[in-house]
């Protein structure tokens, strides 16, 4: 299938490798097909990706792996939210947040409320809302990306 994406152009996307999210996403629920873009060079784990809506072309939502800026985030869901999907396995299983990316860059956050899961077997997802106060809507990344970076 072909889409015509407004941030990477025309895109050829293999019917295998779209995602369906039964319920929708947080905000756009009438969008449930997505597929992931990133750059192949550095491999599905580097940095940020993008959920290319597969539904409208216009709409990409940069994620990221939230291990890379949270080593320790492990949020508690409950094993029945993941039913719709066919359950969560951590080997199959990828878990993204959303990132924000403000015009002042430094201010860049991720959403550790709101994780999205996908079950590669399936190929199904879902985004979770986390309970609790462990977990933050904007949780800024900009000034540990940079750390790492200059580690490198």
């Amino acid at each position: 299938m072909k889409i015509n994406t407004k941030i990477f152009g025309e895109v050829d996307i293999a019917d295998e490798k779209i995602v369906t999210f039964p319920q929708g996403i947080v905000g756009f629920p009438n969008l449930t097909r997505f597929t992931l873009i990133f750059d192949e060079e550095k491999g599905v784990n580097a940095g940020i990706r993008w959920l290319q809506s597969v539904d409208e072309p216009a709409f990409a939502m940069p994620v990221m792996d939230p291990l890379v800026v949270k080593e320790d985030y492990n949020p508690v869901v409950e094993d029945a939210i993941f039913e719709p999907i066919g359950g969560f396995e951590s080997e199959s299983s990828l878990v993204l947040v959303t990132v924000t990316v403000p015009k002042e860059i430094e201010k860049m956050t991720v959403n550790l409320k709101g994780p999205i899961i996908i079950n590669a077997e399936t190929r199904k997802a879902i985004q979770v809302i986390v309970e609790g106060d462990e977990n933050e809507v904007k949780f800024p990344i900009y000034a540990i990306l940079k750390a790492r970076k200059d580690g490198e």
